[in-house]
């Protein structure tokens, strides 16, 4: 874990001389912008003084304070141990590196941010120690959280392999719908598991139950085993599209930089089901 939130600490760092969370139109105290007015909105809003310099009537925009909660949920069940030759970090330690950096992002730019069951909302400056405290004493085996302890209208990252039966997920996934909460699925998968690289006699054992599997000629389940787990992906890429969610795989082989700042760019918007304007 400490190699983890060393790597964190590194890239949070790196982001956060460009990051400065994006701005949004809210119901705030400090002034944005101005712009046109629109027929039919509030002239409590109009800036008469900005209005008399010109033509036009304008009206004044506050930026959004209104901290939100996010809640993140990095996957450490069985599964997410396996590391490949072909990487240098397992599934789990990816999850927790993309959580812990992305963290410390979103407190930084004013945002509340809470694991399920096992940390309350807060936006403390050490974030990233606080989530890793938490997730150290976690023996839970539950590839999803548990879903109950979301707070209505909130966001969820949920980041993990997502290789369980697909309708199970599935299932789980739609309490988040009821409770309007706007989900950001972050797929972590390992290069063997993308491309199956196996040749001859291979054995396999499931991490979740130990079960062992021998093949004598592995290359032979390649071209569907490729099938059936891009029909996984595909299936909850649709489920996610038409839930308005986002859905993206992270690879780990690949630096985790770039989805952290896109990530923490797209959930520092304010989610449709909580938007405010003033």
């Amino acid at each position: 874990m400490s190699l983890c939130l060393l790597q964190a600490r590194l890239i949070a760092s790196t982001l956060m001389a460009g990051w400065h969370g994006r701005r949004k139109c809210g119901s705030g105290e400090n002034f944005w912008q101005f712009r046109p007015y629109v027929e039919g909105e509030p002239i409590t809003r109009i800036d008469w003084r900005r209005s008399a310099r010109d033509k036009h009537i304008y009206l004044r925009e506050y930026e959004w304070e209104t901290a939100q909660t996010i809640w993140i949920w990095p996957d450490q069940s069985a599964s997410m141990h396996y590391c490949s030759r072909f990487s240098k970090i397992s599934k789990g330690n990816h999850a927790l590196i993309l959580s812990l950096a992305l963290a410390t992002l979103l407190t930084r730019s004013g945002e509340h941010v809470a694991i399920p069951d096992l940390m309350p909302p807060t936006m403390i400056s050490n974030i990233a120690e606080h989530m890793a405290l938490a997730l150290i004493h976690y023996k839970g085996e539950s590839p999803l959280p548990n879903f109950s302890a979301i707070t209505n209208s909130s966001q969820i990252i949920i980041i993990s392999d997502f290789l369980d039966p697909i309708e199970t997920i599935i299932e789980n996934l739609k309490l988040l719908t009821m409770k309007k909460v706007n989900a950001y699925l972050i797929e972590t998968s390992d290069p063997a598991e993308e491309y199956f690289p196996f040749t001859g006699r291979t054995e396999f054992i499931d991490p979740e139950t130990k079960e062992k599997t021998i093949f004598g000629k592995a290359e032979n389940l390649s071209k569907s085993y490729c099938k059936l787990y891009q029909e996984r992906r595909q299936k909850l890429m649709h489920f996610c599209s038409r839930q308005g969610w986002t859905y993206q795989v992270s690879k780990t082989d690949q630096p985790l930089t770039e989805t952290i700042r896109q990530l923490a760019y797209q959930v520092s918007i304010p989610s449709p089901h909580t938007r405010k304007v003033q």
